[in-house]
């Protein structure tokens, strides 16, 4: 009985969460309070959840915290020099503006919000891409994959997700895991240079002054025939000034001269509003710079050598940068006031995963759903669950949202793992495999965010995505497999 329940309320939660009828938190909540008392356990639902909170308050802290931090390091202006940096390596070759639209995701994300990546990364890109005619679907696919392997930094979601559900250390999934991920990421860099070549052939290589001039022309040509023969050269400059406020320096005409004398690469200023990050925002601080990336690079280095616990680290970085960027206290609640979305649907989600865990656990529903389970599994691959779970991944965190496979199906495949003497932590790392196909699925909200700016169809972004990122999927179980890790 126990397991036809487990079951009916993990699918009732997925149901519900995939027709978008409830909410992840409310029916994290609900659904199973629900099903304590249809086991008969009513009385108990209060031990299940505070059990669960106190389990899970460690990685709420270190969730909230991360987004604060690197939310902050974002608004202060840390990553501002990478993205120019990019965007002049880019230059008007479709190859590099591939592989670095890939680098700039995997920087951007670092803040462990994919709608952010999506915005800073398409912001900086989309103009190149529209300007020389490249494939758009090569960008937002090329976004999605690298923002999928970066997705499973501690502070990213799944790796939580697996920890709370598992009740394990974060950081005792993800650190191992750095170099199966590490090659996960280098595939997709390889791929971005390999769909960049294809481009770079299908298209050539232009300088950007070329692209102007070619552009001023069909401009010239619009302007013209639409009868607007007075004043073209000033009516050019204002056109270039409403269409071409994007790309790497290319407004060299935007303020109304005729000619294309300068260079247009060497406006820096450009460059920043072209990537979207607006250069003149008052919560820059320049010189603060140097301390904000060291600090960045110290918080880092502390978490992979494990100094001190995750949470207390992202708590001791964002109180310091807090105070340090933003010294004054309107100042700092303004920081925290802008980024308080985000702590609170993260936060919120883990703690209203404690009742979920909690009633799966603690009525024996997941003992008697595992056991079934394992009765079921051939002998032969129960030593392999591991393995079976890594492949299981990427189709389940495609078709369910993450919530739905880290807190209904993991615990039921980690049990099913240590009933053949397969650790909860091979389970769980086992688990990140499928996040490069998981952020192009429809479930996931950024993706539309991705597909909104970039002007892409949802469903040629799919056509094009799934193969490639089911394959880098397969290339980081594949490492994982080979070093041992999973």
């Amino acid at each position: 009985m126990l397991t036809i329940l487990g079951f009916a309320m993990i699918a009732t939660f997925l149901v519900l969460i995939m027709l978008k009828k409830m909410s992840p938190i409310a029916a994290l909540v609900l659904i199973p309070a629900l099903f304590c008392v249809f086991v008969g356990k009513g009385a108990e639902l209060g031990d299940y959840v505070l059990d669960g909170v106190t389990s899970l308050a460690p990685t709420a802290a270190m969730l909230m915290f991360a987004i604060v931090y690197f939310g902050v390091m974002i608004d202060v202006g840390l990553f501002d020099p990478i993205v120019r940096a990019i965007l002049k390596f880019c230059k008007a070759d479709p190859l590099r503006i591939v592989v670095g639209t890939a680098v700039l995701a995997a920087i951007v994300s670092l803040d462990g919000d994919g709608s952010t990546t999506f915005m800073i990364t398409v912001s900086a890109m989309y103009p190149l891409y529209k300007r020389l005619k490249m494939s758009l679907v090569v960008m937002t696919g090329v976004a999605a994959m690298a923002n999928g392997v970066m997705n499973t930094l501690p502070w990213g979601g799944p790796t939580a997700r697996a920890a709370t559900a598992l009740k394990l250390d974060a950081s005792d999934i993800f650190i191992p895991m750095i170099p199966a991920l590490a090659v996960g990421l280098l595939g997709v860099f390889a791929l971005s240079y390999v769909l960049g070549r294809r481009e770079r052939k299908r298209l050539g290589v232009l300088t950007l002054d070329e692209v102007l001039v070619e552009e001023k022309a069909e401009t010239e040509t619009v302007l013209v025939g639409a009868g607007t023969g007075n004043g073209a050269g000033t009516g050019t400059g204002k056109m270039a000034a409403a269409t071409g406020g994007s790309g790497s320096g290319t407004d060299a005409d935007a303020d109304g001269r005729t000619g294309v004398d300068e260079p247009a690469a060497e406006e820096p200023e450009d460059d920043e509003r072209l990537a979207g990050l607006d250069p003149d925002r008052a919560t820059l601080r320049p010189k603060l710079y140097w301390f904000n990336a060291l600090l960045t690079v110290t918080l880092l280095t502390a978490m992979i050598m494990e100094l001190l616990p995750i949470p207390v680290l992202f708590l001791l970085g964002a109180a310091l940068a807090l105070t340090v960027n933003f010294p004054h206290m309107p100042d700092q609640k303004a920081r925290l006031g802008a980024h308080a979305e985000n702590v609170l649907n993260v936060a919120g989600m883990v703690f209203a995963a404690a009742v979920f865990t909690g009633v799966l656990t603690g009525t024996g529903m997941v003992d008697n759903m595992a056991n079934w389970l394992v009765d079921n599994i051939p002998d032969g691959m129960g030593p392999h669950m591991a393995f079976v779970t890594g492949v299981l991944s990427i189709p389940l965190t495609y078709f369910m949202s993450n919530d739905g496979f880290y807190f209904g199906v993991l615990p039921v495949l980690a049990e099913a793992g240590q009933a053949h003497g397969v650790s909860s932590l091979e389970i769980a790392r086992a688990s990140l495999v499928g996040q490069p196909l998981h952020m192009s699925s429809p479930l996931v909200p950024a993706v539309y965010v991705l597909v909104g700016m970039a002007k892409v169809e949802f469903g040629d972004h799919t056509r094009f995505v799934v193969k490639w990122a089911a394959l880098t999927s397969l290339v980081i179980l594949a490492a994982g497999m080979l070093f041992g890790i999973i």
